[in-house]
C-alpha cells in the first residue's frame, strides 16, 4: 500500500487535496501533510512515503529544493507538482528534477484522480518487479547454498563452479571454520530460537559477509571467518539463553576443503555425545581418545543372562556399569556406537524367543537403532533400560508359564488382572486354593522374588508408562495402579526407582524421546 505526503504553505489547500483523495476508489494506506519543505524532510524520515504531491512556490524551501534534496539523498520517491499559470518555468524544472506531472491551481478533482492514479499503477508494477526479483534473488540464494550443501556432502562439482562460487565471497572463503550445533532442544524447534533465529545470531557474532548458513536440518552448519575466537559463537548461545553444544573445525582455506571440513564437523558432533558439559568441541578436545578396544562382551552376557530372574534394580545396575560414564569417554565415539549397537543386538535375540507369547505387546526396539536419534546419552541409556526392564518383566512371566504349575500360572495371570484392586498374598493364595505358606515358597522359588515385591514391580512398571504416556494426576495412577494412598505410592516409587513420580514424568517428557521412558529402580549412573 502507497504513503502520499501533501507539501504546501496554505491548509486550505492541504486539507482539499486531502478532502478529495480520500474519496478516491484507489485509497493510500496513510496521507502525511506538511506546511513547508522542511517539515515534509521531516516526515520522509519518519514513514515509508512513495508519493509527494508539493506545491513548487514556498517560503523557506520550495517544492524545487525538496525534489533536490530528496534526489541527492538517493530516495526513491515520485513528485506531483502544483503550480500557478505564471509558474510554468519552475514546472518545467520539477519535470526535469523527475516529477511525474503537474497540476494546474486550483487543482480539479478529475486532473488530480488521472494523475495519481497513473502514478499508482507505475508504484504498483515497481513494487510487484521489486518483489520477483527479490524472489528470484532468494531462490538463488537457495540454490546455491544447496548447491554448496551437496559439494560439502560429497557431490562432485567442476573447477569453474569452484571459482564461481568462491569469488562470490572471497573474503569467507578464504580463511574459514565449519560450525555443527547440537541443540539441547532440537534447533528447529520454537523453544530454543529456531535455526533461522541461531544464524541471525552468528550473523551478529562473524558480521553478514563472514557467515553463511549451509544446512538446517538435520544439524545446523555455518561457514564462519577463522580469524574469530572458535568458542565466539557458542559463548553467544550461552548469552542469549540457547543450550547447545558446538563443534567447531581447525581453519582451512579454499572451497575445495570444504567436504574435509564437514567431515570434520561431523566427526566432531558425534564425539560431542559423549562430552555434554563442554559447550565448544575442537579437535583438541578428542585427541587423546583411545582408537583400540575390546568390548566387554563378559558384562554383557552378564546382564542379558540375568533377565528374567533378577529384580529391577539389579539389570539397572547392570546397564550402568556396561556403560560406565569413564570408560566411554577414554575411547572415540565408536567404541560407544559398536557397544549401543551389540546390546540392541542381544535384546533383539532375546525379544526373538518371547515374541509369541507377548500377545499384544513388545519391545519397541526401532527407536534404539541410532545414538543420534537422540538430544544427548543419557536420553538413549534411559530408552535402552526402558526396553530391558519390559524384557525382564516379559522373561518373568515367560519362566513362570513354563516352569510352574497351572495352579501358578493362574496366580500369575490374576495378579496381573487385579494388580489395581487391594491384593495380598493371602487373597491370592486362596483363589488358587493352595495352603498359604506353601504358596509363598512356591511362588518365590519359581517367579524369583517373593510375592510383595512382584506386586509391587508389576505396579510400577504400570506405573511407568502411565506417567510416561499419559497426562493423568500421580494420586489418580497411585490409585490406578492399587495404591490406597498417594504417599504409600510415592514411597514405592521412590525406593525402588530412586526418584519421585514426578521427577520420572519430567525426565521422560524431554523432546527426542521415540519411546515411552522408564528409569527402573534408578537412572544410569554418570551422563
Amino acid at each position: 500500500m502507497v504513503h502520499i505526503l501533501i507539501v504546501d504553505d496554505q491548509k486550505p489547500i492541504r486539507d482539499g487535496l486531502q478532502a478529495m483523495l480520500r474519496q478516491f476508489p484507489q485509497q493510500p494506506e496513510a496521507i502525511h501533510c506538511a506546511a513547508s519543505g522542511a517539515e515534509a524532510l521531516e516526515l520522509l524520515q519518519a514513514h515509508p512515503i512513495q508519493l509527494v504531491i508539493t506545491d513548487i512556490r514556498m517560503p523557506e524551501m520550495d517544492g524545487l529544493e525538496l525534489m533536490a534534496r530528496t534526489r541527492a539523498e538517493g530516495r526513491q520517491l515520485e513528485y506531483l507538482i502544483i503550480s500557478g499559470y505564471g509558474e510554468f518555468g519552475y514546472a518545467q524544472q520539477a519535470i526535469g528534477l523527475g516529477a511525474k506531472g503537474y497540476l494546474l491551481k486550483p487543482v480539479k478533482r478529475d486532473d488530480l484522480q488521472t494523475a495519481l492514479a497513473r502514478v499508482m499503477q507505475e508504484l504498483q508494477t515497481r513494487m510487484s518487479l521489486s518483489r520477483s526479483m527479490e524472489q528470484l534473488s532468494a531462490r538463488a540464494r537457495e540454490t546455491e547454498r544447496k548447491e554448496l550443501r551437496m559439494y560439502m556432502q560429497g557431490a562432485s562439482y567442476d573447477t569453474a563452479w569452484i571459482e564461481q562460487t568462491e569469488r562470490r565471497q572471497p573474503a569467507l572463503w578464504r580463511d574459514y571454520r565449519l560450525c555443527l550445533l547440537r541443540a539441547a532442544l532440537r534447533v528447529n524447534q520454537p523453544t530454543t530460537g529456531g535455526a533461522g533465529s541461531i544464524a541471525a545470531l552468528a550473523e551478529r557474532v562473524y558480521g553478514r559477509e563472514g557467515c553463511l548458513c549451509l544446512q538446517q536440518r538435520p544439524g545446523l552448519v555455518l561457514a564462519v571467518r577463522a580469524d574469530a575466537p572458535p568458542a565466539a559463537l557458542a559463548a553467544a548461545l550461552r548469552e542469549a539463553g540457547i543450550e547447545a553444544t558446538v563443534a567447531v573445525t581447525v581453519a582451512r582455506g579454499g572451497l575445495t576443503a570444504l567436504p574435509e571440513s564437514y567431515a570434520e564437523a561431523t566427526e566432531l558432533h558425534r564425539h560431542s555425545y559423549l562430552l555434554p558439559e563442554r559447550p565448544c568441541i575442537g579437535p583438541d578436545d578428542i585427541r587423546h581418545l583411545e582408537r583400540q578396544w575390546q568390548l566387554p562382551y563378559e558384562e554383557l552376557y552378564a546382564l542379558f543372562q540375568s533377565i528374567g530372574s533378577a529384580a529391577d534394580g539389579a539389570i539397572v545396575q547392570g546397564l550402568s556399569r556396561l556403560f560406565r560414564k569413564e570408560t566411554l569417554q577414554r575411547y572415540d565415539i565408536r567404541y560407544t556406537e559398536q557397544l549401543c549397537r551389540a546390546t540392541v543386538e542381544m535384546l533383539e535375540e532375546y525379544a526373538r524367543v518371547i515374541l509369541p507369547y507377548m500377545g499384544e505387546d513388545s519391545l519397541e526396539l526401532d527407536a534404539l537403532r541410532s545414538l543420534y536419534d537422540y538430544p544427548g546419552i543419557r536420553d538413549y541409556l534411559q530408552a535402552l533400560q526402558t526396553q530391558l526392564l519390559r524384557l525382564n518383566q516379559f522373561y518373568i512371566a515367560f519362566k513362570c508359564s513354563y516352569r510352574n504349575s497351572q495352579d501358578l500360572k493362574e496366580a500369575i495371570r490374576y495378579i496381573h488382572e487385579h494388580y489395581h484392586k487391594p491384593l495380598d498374598l493371602a487373597m491370592v493364595s486362596n483363589h488358587v486354593s493352595l495352603n498359604y505358606a506353601y504358596f509363598s515358597n512356591l511362588f518365590k522359588k519359581n517367579v524369583g522374588k517373593g510375592f510383595a515385591e512382584y506386586l509391587r514391580d508389576v505396579r510400577l512398571d504400570k506405573a511407568r508408562r502411565l506417567l510416561a504416556e499419559t497426562d493423568r494426576k500421580i494420586v489418580e495412577i497411585a490409585a490406578m495402579v492399587g495404591y490406597e494412598s498417594y504417599k504409600s505410592f510415592t514411597r514405592a516409587f521412590r525406593d525402588a526407582m530412586a526418584m519421585q513420580p514426578t521427577e520420572y514424568r519430567q525426565a521422560m517428557r524431554q523432546p527426542g524421546a521415540r519411546a515411552p521412558k522408564s528409569s527402573g529402580s534408578s537412572r544410569p549412573s554418570g551422563f
